[in-house]
């Protein structure tokens, strides 16, 4: 087995938030509805104004503002909490690109382009760190590991021969 595969299976072991494959899995489902709204948005071109600009600023702005807000409020709490070093790089990705989305919707597009772009990278990254995450504990992944587990007990507890 790769040391890589050991090193994702044993830093699991220290997760308070994602600590099994469903919980995984709707966290990187999460990621991916998310990622793909970043990428409409991205691709929509349609500027924020910003609800700091002197102009009218619309129902909508004001909505996702407060649900932006939430949602960063949420992913920082759970970063804050999470207690392996995956999870954690795994929460602080997915909560610098809620910010980013959130400063972006605030400041406008003006002020703060850049956010728009910071979010879709760090949730590309967080997709990739959520599939390492729900491929730890996947069953082959477990099966392989347990196997590595059996031999090696199985080595170590035959005499060896001279």
């Amino acid at each position: 087995m790769p040391a890589t595969s050991a090193k994702v299976s044993s830093s699991m072991d220290g997760f308070s938030i994602l600590t099994n494959r469903k919980r995984a899995i709707v966290a990187l489902v999460h990621s991916v509805v998310f990622l793909l709204i970043a990428i409409r948005q991205m691709v929509a071109a349609n500027p924020a104004t910003g609800i700091w600009m002197p102009s009218t600023v619309s129902r909508s702005t004001w909505i996702l503002c407060a649900i932006s807000t939430i949602v960063s409020a949420i992913l920082l709490w759970l970063l804050v909490i999470s207690r392996g070093w995956m999870e954690q790089f795994y929460f602080a990705l997915c909560t610098v690109s809620a910010t980013s989305g959130l400063l972006r919707t605030a400041a406008g597009d003006q002020a703060f382009h850049a956010g728009l772009y910071i979010r879709v990278v760090m949730l590309v990254s967080a997709v990739l760190v959520g599939l390492l995450i729900v491929r730890g504990y996947s069953p082959a992944h477990s099966r392989t590991q347990s196997e590595y587990a059996e031999k090696g007990s199985s080595i170590a507890a035959s005499p060896q021969r001279r």
